[in-house]
């Protein structure tokens, strides 16, 4: 037996203000599309932005349902939407803000184990990373350069052959 360590490296911005211009834009329109949440069960609130290769930017938010296996996350909602309209064209980076409605969450929310299993899908699909970054309704940033780094030992397409 041996004992091994995964690491990674991730950077720890103080706000979106220190992100890149082009991050900084992406991750106002997660913020954007966090407030049309239909939350009305959790009262908590996601928003999502996809950045496409080609420039385009796809927004999706969480969706629930009374049903509750029913609902959908921010970030499957928008890499699904992606997939689906610009089949191709490969994702670049994701933005993700999330918000307790009772109790405004300044320190990031990471994505669930679901969303990082979608995302994570796509960057082994296109061999590429994507770069991933997540906060609060406020405060701190946590940006990751590859999806991959938040699901070690992520189950793929190679395991089905």
């Amino acid at each position: 037996m041996s004992l091994e360590t995964f690491k990674f490296q991730y950077s720890l911005l103080d706000s979106k203000m220190s992100l890149s211009a082009e991050n900084k834009s992406l991750m106002e329109q997660a913020i954007i599309a966090r407030e049309n949440a239909y939350a009305p069960y959790s009262n908590f609130q996601v928003g999502a932005a996809v950045l496409l290769e080609n420039g385009m930017t796809v927004l999706g938010n969480n969706q629930e349902n009374a049903a509750y296996p029913s609902g959908l996350c921010a970030e499957r909602v928008a890499i699904f939407y992606a997939a689906a309209n610009y089949p191709g064209v490969g994702i670049k980076a994701v933005a993700i803000s999330a918000n307790a409605i009772l109790s405004p969450l300044e320190k990031p929310a990471a994505p669930c184990g679901n969303c990082r299993q979608a995302m994570a899908e796509y960057e082994q699909k296109q061999a590429a990373p994507i770069a991933v970054m997540f906060m609060g309704a406020s405060g701190q940033v946590i940006y990751c350069d590859s999806v991959l780094h938040l699901l070690p030992f992520a189950f793929g397409a190679t395991f089905l052959k």
